[in-house]
């Protein structure tokens, strides 16, 4: 719920060395370039064949993803129409890798990812039937056949969390362990953001601009109610920090914070969802917030 940005087209870590190029088994097309990398694509001549497609370029050695796993991928998705194979998403063009959801993908792409190894460069041609349906997003037409290039970068579990320690800031606590709890004190909450790393990983920092995997609660100040929680499913979310994507609040406290870390905040509306506060949760514009976020992985 923290998301500003536009989800990435695709919604109803150990790493291969060198490059992929070849032609792409049965599918009669070529796909160069280095796992991670953006891909070139030749399409042959004319429209693909009938029946989703699928064809391993690269295999990886790294965790088998299962339905409810996070995967981190980058990625390209073009209309195959045998004229010209628009391209029609990238995560390339948002300068960061995208989070893929196994379980909840288009049909075609859940069956070409389920069971692969992070490390694994996939191509799928999915027909209309294993695509998008009757209601497209906009720039894809409900015949059309889709064409995706998928170098799996991380998987990341249902339930997957930090057996970290828990804290205290303004009055609000946080308990230890793997699934940390909230308790906000019934006081006028502060008037400023606050952060504080209540315990700090020991991974690499991260940095604006990447994506962030995360488990976190958040709560309002004032009824002390929890409106969202990742723990609540146990499937991660991730996000990314330092562009605007998310609010204010999670750019100034993750950026710059270990991999592993365990985060808490306090967050005034200047900080959150401003004036307009965000209904759909019961936050109104003068609300304070209160999250406590497990830093899982940034890439």
């Amino acid at each position: 719920m923290l998301r500003r940005a536009v989800a990435p087209l695709l919604l109803a870590p150990l790493l291969a060395a060198g490059c992929t190029g070849g032609t792409a088994g049965g599918l009669e097309l070529k796909v160069g370039g280095p796992f991670g990398a953006r891909p070139t694509i030749v399409f042959p001549g004319g429209e693909p064949a009938a029946g989703l497609q699928v064809d391993e370029l690269a295999t990886g050695k790294g965790a088998r993803l299962k339905t409810d796993d996070v995967a981190i991928v980058q990625y390209t998705a073009h209309v195959w129409d045998g004229r010209q194979n628009r391209l029609v998403d990238s995560s390339f063009n948002r300068g960061a890798p995208a989070a893929f959801p196994v379980g909840r993908l288009l049909p075609g792409l859940d069956r070409a990812l389920r069971g692969r190894t992070v490390g694994s460069r996939v191509i799928a041609a999915i027909p209309p039937g294993d695509g998008f349906g009757p209601n497209p997003p906009r720039g894809v037409e409900p015949a059309d056949e889709l064409f995706y290039v998928v170098d799996i970068l991380g998987a990341h579990p249902k339930g997957a969390s930090i057996d970290g320690r828990g804290g205290e800031l303004a009055g609000v606590r946080v308990t230890g362990g793997e699934r940390p709890r909230l308790a906000v004190p019934a006081t006028a909450p502060p008037a400023r953001f606050a952060a504080k790393v209540l315990d700090r990983g020991d991974g690499r920092r991260t940095r604006a601009g990447q994506l962030v995997v995360t488990q976190y609660t958040g709560a309002i100040w004032s009824s002390r109610r929890v409106f969202d929680a990742t723990w609540t499913t146990g499937q991660p979310k991730a996000f990314r920090i330092g562009d605007g994507s998310v609010i204010k609040a999670w750019d100034r406290a993750l950026a710059g914070v270990p991999v592993g870390s365990r985060v808490l905040m306090i967050v005034p509306p200047s900080h959150g969802y401003g004036a307009p506060g965000r209904p759909a949760y019961g936050i109104t514009g003068s609300d304070t917030l209160v999250f406590v976020v497990d830093v899982l992985a940034a890439y």
